[in-house]
């Protein structure tokens, strides 16, 4: 039981994977839904701190190589792009760019569009938690809701 805990937190704090991925591979390997759910959500929210804090002195780092350059480019793009609803909206765009589980959100671009926004930690941190928590929620009750309340 302890081995399916640890191999869901790990599999949510990947980028892209997340909690959308670790969620129904944890029910998939036995986990309980509610287990695999609050899993999945810590493990979700580890990364999204040191991102905050560190993201931009990556970036400049990535920027002296020609072979990360265009990779801290892509990057920069995205949280540009995804960062007009943090402009637009403040916490409320930061919340729903975590919160829809949609191929492209996730913690990891809310941390990165936060940081290179200049968000502080105070706000972001539990604006992306909220987001996360409700992404969370949105994926179980797709995947499980029916047969939980069935």
């Amino acid at each position: 039981m302890f081995t399916k805990i640890l191999i869901t937190f790990f599999i949510s704090m990947v980028p892209v994977i997340e909690l959308r991925g670790a969620l129904p591979i944890g029910v998939g390997m036995g986990l309980d839904p509610w287990t695999a759910l609050i899993v999945s959500i810590i493990g979700n929210m580890v990364p999204v701190p040191f991102i905050i804090i560190f993201i931009r002195r990556i970036l400049n780092w990535m920027h002296r190589f020609e072979k990360f350059d265009r990779l801290a480019n892509k990057l920069e793009a995205k949280a540009e792009r995804q960062g007009d609803k943090l402009v637009k909206y403040e916490t409320l765009g930061l919340f729903l760019l975590v919160a829809v589980p949609l191929p492209g959100t996730g913690a990891w671009t809310g941390s990165l569009v936060a940081a290179l926004f200049d968000l502080r930690l105070k706000t972001a941190i539990p604006t992306i938690f909220a987001g996360v928590v409700a992404a969370g929620l949105v994926v179980f009750f797709i995947t499980y809701g029916v047969v939980i309340f069935a």
